[in-house]
């Protein structure tokens, strides 16, 4: 098939394809995920990165907060969900500063997790350690099926 001289615009591109499509993505997500500029700053939302799994007997979530002073979290169970809110301050005020680069995140945060088994909440245990805060919540144990003798 012989190729006919045809503007660069009608052309098929598939590089030029993706960099529309990263742009179209990077537009929704923005759109969602608004970050916050501050002079030269730019501060997005802080969202903890969670493991859960269960055990036979407990649920566990591990959630990433480095940065966090346990004083600064506060850990919910609320309607068979984990809320997990806290703080992340700024140590030292540097606003007469000159950055180079300004990547860490300071700021308030909140995650919902969902659970998918009943649990306990009056039982749950949670501590920090080393930017990791571990909770481990017992699972509600089903009622064993009883027989009962009709008379």
């Amino acid at each position: 098939m012989e190729r006919k001289n045809l503007p660069t615009a009608f052309v098929w591109n598939p590089f030029r394809e993706l960099a529309r499509l990263e742009q179209e993505i990077n537009k929704l997500f923005n759109e969602f995920v608004p970050a916050q500029r501050t002079e030269n700053v730019v501060v997005a939302p802080i969202i903890p990165k969670v493991d859960v799994y269960e055990t036979e007997d407990k649920v566990i979530v591990e959630a990433e907060i480095p940065g966090v002073k346990k004083e600064d979290i506060e850990v919910k169970v609320k309607d068979n969900n984990v809320v997990i809110k806290g703080e992340i301050k700024r140590e030292e005020e540097k606003q007469d500063k000159n950055f180079f680069r300004a990547e860490r995140f300071y700021g308030k945060f909140e995650r919902v997790i969902p659970l998918f088994v009943e649990v306990k909440p009056e039982e749950a245990k949670a501590k920090i350690e080393n930017g990791i805060l571990r909770l481990e919540i017992p699972k509600a144990t089903a009622e064993k099926e009883i027989s009962i003798k009709v008379e």
